[in-house]
């Protein structure tokens, strides 16, 4: 079990959950990260924050605590 956060830049990963409760989750989901969705990571910044990825044709910046909250596999 690894988290997006882990992911190396160029790389693809399938999202198999999400962990975190209330707006934080809410607002991870409502950037379209859910379940089953492919995440392309484009880029991360030099200390880990933030972390830029592509979600369904929309490229995102994601902090990094958020990032530690969608595990991928």
């Amino acid at each position: 079990m690894k988290t997006l956060r882990e992911v190396p830049c160029g790389q693809n990963a399938k999202v198999t959950r999400l962990t975190g409760e209330g707006p934080v989750r809410r607002r991870i989901m409502d950037m379209g990260i859910t379940k089953g969705v492919d995440v392309f990571v484009r880029k991360v910044a030099p200390l880990g924050d933030p972390v830029e990825v592509t979600v369904r044709g929309y490229e995102l910046s994601l902090r990094k605590a958020d990032a530690e909250m969608i595990i991928v596999e």
